[in-house]
Parts: C-alpha cells; structure tokens; sequence
C-alpha cells in the first residue's frame, strides 16, 4: 500500500465549536483570570448572541464588526456571527476614534458589537460616538440611519445598557427568544469553507489598514493542523496567549486550542505578572508571546520562575538570537518554534521542524508550513533567486487573503494572475531551506507586532498647520523591534517645538504610531533619491542626530 501521508480536515469557524461542545461539553474551552466557560457554555452563550442577531435582521454574508477587549463578550460575539454565516470585522481596540470611524464605513458593517463598562480604561462607546458623531444622536429603536455608516442597521451592547444609540444588552436578550436556536443551526449548515469568515484589517502603504478578507478555511486549517499535530504533548493542548484576539497572532491559537480540543487561557489585557500566575495555576503545554517586548517583561519580573511553568513544550517567539537562546537555557525541555506569518496569509504561514537546530531557530524563520507554496523572487525580474540571496517572499497557499476588500487595484498589485501573494518582505533562504528575514521591501514599521505603514502617520502629521513635509523611519528599539521616527520640514512662517508634534498625535492617532521622536530638517537638508526622500540615508544619519541632540521620547 502506498503510504499517501496525512490528511487534513476543513471545518467552518462556528463548526468547529460545535464539534467541540459534541465532544467534550464540559471541557473549559476559555479560562480568565477570573472566569471560566466550557464548551458547552459558550456555544450556548454564542447561539444567544446569534439568535439575537437573526431577530435584529442579520443574515449570512453581512458583515459584523467587533470591537471588544479579550473577553467572553469577544468570544460569544466572534462565533455567535459565525454560527450565522456573517463575516466578523475584529476592530482594534488600539485605534482611536478616525481609525475606527475609517474602518466602519470601509467594512460596510450591517451590524456593529461592543461593550460599555463605566471602570474601563477605554469607553468604546465613547469612541465610536466620536467615529460616527450620527449614532450619538440616534435612538436605538427608532430605525438607524448613520450617513458615517449607510448599511448599519444595528449596533449593539454586549456588555451595558442605556447608550445613545446602542440596543443594551438587555433588549438583545430579549429579541434573542424570538428566534429558535433550530433556526440558527440551519443557517450554519449553510456555511461553506470557501466563504468569507472575517475581514481583518492591517496598515498598508496607503494612509489608510485594508482590510484582509479571509475564509473560514484560511483561518481554521492551518491552526488546527498545527494544535493536532505539530503541537502534541501526552496531555490536553492548553495554550496562553496575551495579546489581542482582535489580533491574528492570537487569534490564531485560540482556534487551533479549539480544534485539538483544548483550552485557551488568555486575560483582558496583558500584565506579566497577572500572566505569570496565571500560567502558573492553569499549566499551559504552549504559549504564544511571540515579541520580545512581552517575553522579556515575563522574565524580567520580581514573580518570573522558570521551575513554575515546567508545563511547558512549546514557545512560540521571535527575536534576536541572544533573547531567543537566553529563552531556551531558562527552558530548556521546551522546544521553542520559529515562525513567520502576517495577516494576509491568516497568521503562520512558515515554521520550524522539530529536527531543526537551536542555531537554525535563534537565527531563521523555519521553513514552509505542510500545503503551502514560497517561492523568493529578485523583487525587479521575478527571478527565483538562489540561496543565500535576499528576495521578495511569494506565498501560494489555502491561507491567503481572497484579496483587500473593495480595493481591486491593491488586491491585484498584491496578489498575481498565477495565485502568489507578494508579501513585500525580503527573506533567503539557507543550506538547510530555512528561511532568514532580511526587512521589508515595503516602507512598514514593525512596532510592538502590529504594522504601522509610515505614509499613514506622515499623512497624520501632515494635518498640523505648521508641518510641510513629514518622513517617518523605524529606529531600532530592544523591547519593540523598531518605533516611529519623524522627520519634519516647517512650513514659512510657523514655528513649532517637537514636543508639540508629538502632543499634536496624542488621542487621535494609536499609541504604538506616535513618533518617539521628531527631529526638524531645513528646507534644503533632505537627502533626495531622484524625487524622494531617501529614508535610507535618513536612517544613517539618525544614530548622530539623536546623540548630538538627543532624542525626545
């Protein structure tokens, strides 16, 4: 008998909590700090929010979006517009009030989910009353007509009751007993893997994210092969993550840990030493920090102890190779697992083997994920280029973007006639077909683990009356890879003190994209290439900037 290997098996998103409250209901599906709900519950809690969504006149293919913090309301709100064949649009609890507002009427959002809690750091409320300043002064029930937001026809508490314009949580309960959860199974047998699950959104070279539109296959095959079989341990799957399920980078592993079967443990934001104990009392076999920024503070604090976690079998992280050896001297029975991935392609897209040496790992990438395809092209000729020689990443998989939402000019420049995602990222590839990133061919700055499109803050900061030419670079940043550097040319006649560019960008646009530094160029001070400013040379001349001047963080 030929031996034809492994198979895989594709579910639709909400499919795959069905499967799972089958199997095991009473399994703890998601644990909080303070919290913890089987599989049963929250697919009963998630049927809820999709009977309620039915009443209010959703159907499958509409688009929801979601902006919540890590939570059960995240959750219950994610598969419930699932269970009914919407597209959920996972808004980014980071982004202020015009990044939102931009997002909301991009996404053609029929209806829009989050929560209101008077002790949160953040009022959603208040933010999208500043996005869309309509709904501010809409009633909930007196028929919504947003012009910010033509097709909304719902927006929804999850968690909170009595805001301008939002059906409290209270009523979507209500409207939920009219529709029959029998009503809501036969709209999910209707979901194909094909369809659109989710729009994810993701800055881009244009001052505006666009947003990825991924299948329910795109975001479930990849991640439950890698729980159910590359991720195996003697005992239950439980993954931690900590960051953001707006994000796919945790997104990711939560629908892996459901389709193994397992747990995901995660907090309403993340705190290491909140964190630490939490991994602590639940035992988690992987966990996901994957930046620097967040594994470093784990183990920098006072409550660190490396014999607490000896749960431990895989890591997945990525950094410099000093942190990344440091991380597998202090666990050294854990395997820690490289990776690469980005939102277009669904999240990991490339990852280390098992065989794989810790050199290959502190130093690459991994390698091709099982079913998909990368080819490393001369960004110019499109010629395979051969090892060791840097070129434009091309990925071919299941897991691609069907392409950015009502941009077909974007979509077609990203992705060609033969099915290659062109990724903008230059990598090479080893001896040992290990790959090794060498930058972004794009003009992006990695901050933190979320993409900040440099145009899009120059664009920002452009708005100030007294800016005439902005330029924004990464510089290099132990904790967040890089941060947002400005270089600005004054307009004639103002003047302007950095510290006030730097104010100027507080509350309007996202923390992780204000300039950790402005430094002033003159008019004839920029370094050109042909028409442009060449930001390379900028670069280079950053380290002497900033040592003779200082820099104002």
């Amino acid at each position: 008998m030929v031996d034809n290997g492994d198979w895989c098996e594709v579910l639709p998103v909400a499919d795959l909590l069905v499967r799972g409250a089958r199997r095991h209901p009473d399994r703890d599906l998601i644990v909080f700090p303070d919290s913890r709900y089987t599989y049963a519950d929250v697919l009963e809690r998630a049927t809820h929010v999709a009977r309620g969504l039915l009443a209010l006149g959703i159907r499958r293919g509409d688009h929801i979006g979601l902006l919540a913090p890590n939570g059960i309301e995240f959750i219950e709100a994610f598969f419930g517009a699932a269970l009914i064949g919407g597209v959920i649009v996972p808004l980014n609890a980071r982004h202020k009030a015009s990044e939102i507002g931009y997002i909301v009427a991009n996404a053609d959002l029929a209806a829009l989910l989050t929560v209101s809690d008077d002790r949160a750091y953040v009022d959603f409320v208040d933010v999208l009353h500043e996005a869309l300043p309509s709904l501010a002064e809409t009633e909930a029930d007196a028929g919504m007509h947003i012009p910010e937001a033509p097709l909304l026809r719902g927006a929804v508490l999850l968690q909170g009751e009595g805001k301008r314009g939002f059906i409290g949580r209270s009523t979507l309960d209500r409207l939920a007993e009219t529709v029959s959860p029998e009503e809501v199974d036969q709209v999910r047998r209707r979901v194909r893997v094909r369809e659109a699950a989710a729009i994810l959104y993701t800055s881009g070279t244009t001052a505006n994210p666009k947003g990825c539109v991924l299948t329910h296959e795109a975001l479930t095959r990849g991640p439950v092969e890698r729980a159910g079989k590359r991720l195996v341990t003697d005992d239950r799957h439980i993954s931690w993550a900590g960051g953001p399920l707006f994000h796919i980078a945790a997104l990711s592993p939560l629908i892996g840990a459901m389709g193994a079967g397992g747990t995901y443990v995660t907090d309403v934001y993340f705190e290491p030493g909140r964190a630490l104990a939490l991994m602590k009392r639940e035992r988690p076999t992987t966990v996901w920090p994957w930046f620097p920024a967040m594994m470093q503070s784990l183990m920098d604090h006072p409550s660190f102890d490396a014999a607490a976690l000896d749960s431990l079998r895989y890591m997945f992280l990525i950094g410099p190779r000093v942190l990344i050896e440091q991380v597998q001297r202090t666990f050294p029975t854990a395997e820690l697992v490289a990776a690469c991935g980005m939102t277009e392609t669904a999240g990991i897209y490339a990852l280390s083997e098992r065989s794989d040496t810790i050199t290959d790992r502190s130093g690459t990438q991994g390698k091709a994920a099982p079913g998909i395809e990368l080819r490393i092209v001369d960004p110019d000729t499109g010629a395979e280029q051969p090892r060791g020689t840097p070129g434009e990443m091309l990925v071919r998989a299941y897991c691609v973007t069907e392409g950015y939402y009502k941009d077909p000019v974007k979509t077609a420049a990203a992705i060609d006639g033969d099915g290659w995602f062109h990724t903008g990222d230059l990598y090479s590839r080893t001896e040992t077909d290990c790959l090794v990133f060498h930058g972004r061919l794009k003009d992006m700055l990695k901050v933190g683990g979320e993409n900040v499109a440099a145009i899009e803050v120059e664009a920002f900061l452009c708005e100030h009356p007294s800016v005439k030419t902005a330029a924004v670079i990464g510089r290099p940043d132990e904790r967040l890879d890089e941060v947002p550097v400005a270089f600005i040319e004054i307009r004639e006649g103002h003047s302007i003190e950095p510290h006030e560019l730097i104010e100027f960008c507080q509350g309007k646009i996202a923390r992780y994209k204000i300039p950790r530094a402005v430094h002033l160029v003159q008019p004839d001070g920029w370094p050109m290439s042909a028409t442009k400013i060449n930001k390379r040379a900028l670069a280079e001349r950053l380290p002497a900037i900033e040592s003779s001047v200082g820099a104002l963080q």
